[in-house]
């Protein structure tokens, strides 16, 4: 399957003002390009790049003052297979977890696990550990939040998404994070691209997408509690603790968006 992506996306900003971007695909991504992936500045701006202690592939530039328009367009091989399934991946006990996951059990930003450690417990303790308590949590969560991007909030942690009741899909992922890892299952975010593929075409603009990842069985395993079904062409383009880390953009000085397009189709 070969899907195009990318996006047109402008800031106004009244001053010169310094910006980090992570609106590249994910390194790990890089080898399914089949056409190069290049972020087009208008008016012409250098972007220099990096890899941030995540793994991700970040950008810093100063944006001009005035209007500055960021896009690309690139076309990614992918396998056209939904997300896999492995209902026996096994939880890991703490102490044999990898180093670099530890990071991923604790409170962030907008996971606030001190909020909802009770709450996880009395609702999931007696689940079967591993694959099934996770889907499990993805079931409540899907259930619990009714999705409306009327409903999008910046300051929203995943104890008030909890108790609003209402969210976009960052929520959905936030919740579903914060419960993983009250029950000791390392969890990350995970945004990307995720078109309509395999599925009816959805009658929302096209943005995009939250969903998390949660480490079992040796490996990261992708769950969604937003869908909560396996889904065709993810496109990953960070992962991090929660969305304070993978932002698509992040002005030093006032910046407003003056447009968003973003474009995920299969090619056929």
């Amino acid at each position: 399957m070969k899907i195009r992506a990318g996006y047109q996306i402008a800031y106004d900003c009244p001053q010169p003002t310094p910006m980090l971007i992570l609106l590249s695909i994910h390194p790990s991504r890089d080898a399914d390009l089949l056409t190069p992936h290049i972020i087009a500045t208008d008016p012409p701006v250098p972007i220099s790049f990096y890899i941030d202690s995540m793994g991700n592939r970040c950008g810093r530039l100063t944006a001009p003052a005035g209007i500055l328009t960021l896009s690309t367009d690139f076309v990614m091989a992918d396998s056209g297979e939904p997300d896999p399934v492995t209902p026996d991946a096994e939880q890991h006990p703490i102490e044999d977890l990898p180093d670099d996951v530890l990071i991923y059990l604790l409170g962030s930003r907008y996971c606030d696990t001190d909020k909802l450690s009770d709450e996880a417990w009395s609702r999931f303790g007696q689940t079967a550990p591993g694959w099934a308590r996770v889907q499990a949590i993805c079931d409540f969560v899907h259930d619990h939040i009714t999705f409306g991007y009327e409903h999008a909030s910046t300051a929203r942690t995943a104890a008030g998404g909890f108790a609003d009741r209402i969210g976009v899909c960052r929520d959905y992922a936030h919740l579903a994070i914060t419960l993983c890892r009250c029950m000791n299952i390392p969890a990350r975010y995970c945004t990307g691209y995720l078109g309509d593929i395999g599925i009816p075409p959805v009658d929302y603009p096209m943005d995009f997408s939250a969903w998390f990842e949660v480490w079992l069985g040796g490996r990261w395993h992708t769950f969604d509690a937003r869908h909560n079904t396996p889904r065709i062409g993810r496109i990953l383009m960070a992962t991090g603790r929660d969305a304070t880390d993978v932002a698509i953009s992040t002005s030093f000085g006032p910046a407003s968006l003056a447009e968003f397009t973003v474009v995920t189709d299969e090619l056929v």
